[in-house]
């Protein structure tokens, strides 16, 4: 006589929501997370450019510009409908903009804030209601060395991740309590295509510039190929740390991020230190 299996079911996978997955670590997580048997939503604003990746497993492909809030409501729609809810978001969407900050265009700076900011929180506006009702979720927001660390060139995509960065550790400090968790990803310079498809460059360029923000954009198209960081590793890494019972609020990723940010801490208090008596000079005194 065959004896009941008593053993509970597997537990569902869990559903992830990405942006931006046509390249870089948007496609190389929606590949890596249906590989490991993920209910996984792949969106981008082209979805034929990610078809192809409906063959490694479950997956819903939908168009999405997060500029566009009537395609984030049916996208979110969408994969409740089919899956019932969202594990995860990742929100990985985004541009690049070179110029010194003297060469900006107002058009291009607010079409990157669009995209980098806006579409961020837009998709996060969108997607809380759920996890709220559910009291659980992770919101992932791929930010940047650039968000901790200026350079020139960089200023106005510098400006853009220095919001994410902000907003996160707000949003944190806000869905903790309610059993969501935030973690932020500070890539330094990975093989993706970001310094040659999706960053565009000012049109307009001063030559007082040349040796500041004229040499860190041709270093950064030069280096375009050739960074030391992996999109395969990256993408391990995220999907590990995300899977950890107590995923980290802050997740570096390359040498190079963390260095940078090690040094930015180590500037930050030897200029803090610097002004300290002053700082602390400012209020009344004890007792007015």
């Amino acid at each position: 006589m065959n004896k009941k299996n008593t053993k509970s079911p597997d537990t569902k996978k869990p559903v992830w929501f990405i942006t931006g997955c046509s390249t870089g670590f948007g496609r190389e997580l929606a590949s890596q997370a249906l590989e490991r048997g993920f209910r996984t939503v792949v969106t981008a604003r082209k979805p034929d450019e990610v078809e192809a990746l409906t063959s490694k497993g479950e997956a819903l492909v939908l168009k999405l510009d997060v500029t566009d809030q009537r395609q984030i409501n049916a996208a979110i729609k969408a994969a409740e409908t089919k899956f019932g809810y969202i594990d995860v978001l990742v929100n990985n969407a985004g541009i690049g903009y070179f110029a010194a900050i003297e060469e900006g265009e107002a058009d291009e700076v607010r079409r990157m804030f669009e995209i980098n900011v806006f579409g961020l929180s837009r998709m996060i506006q969108a997607v809380l209601p759920g996890m709220r009702r559910r009291r659980r979720g992770l919101i992932i927001n791929i930010s940047s060395l650039a968000g901790l660390r200026s350079a020139p060139a960089l200023g106005f995509y510098n400006a853009t991740k220095f919001a994410v960065e902000g907003l996160s550790g707000a949003l944190r400090q806000e869905v903790e309590p309610l059993g969501i968790k935030v973690m932020v990803v500070e890539p330094s310079g990975f093989r993706t295509d970001w310094a040659g498809r999706s960053a565009d460059e000012s049109k307009k360029q001063i030559a007082a510039y040349a040796n500041t923000a004229g040499a860190w954009r041709r270093e950064i198209r030069a280096d375009s190929g050739r960074q030391p960081g992996d999109p395969v590793r990256a993408a391990q890494a995220i999907i590990k740390s995300a899977e950890s019972a107590k995923p980290p609020r802050h997740l570096l990723l390359g040498n190079d991020a963390y260095e940078g940010a090690m040094a930015q801490l180590a500037e930050l208090h030897k200029d803090f230190s610097t002004v300290e008596k002053i700082a602390r000079g400012a209020d009344f005194p004890k007792g007015k």
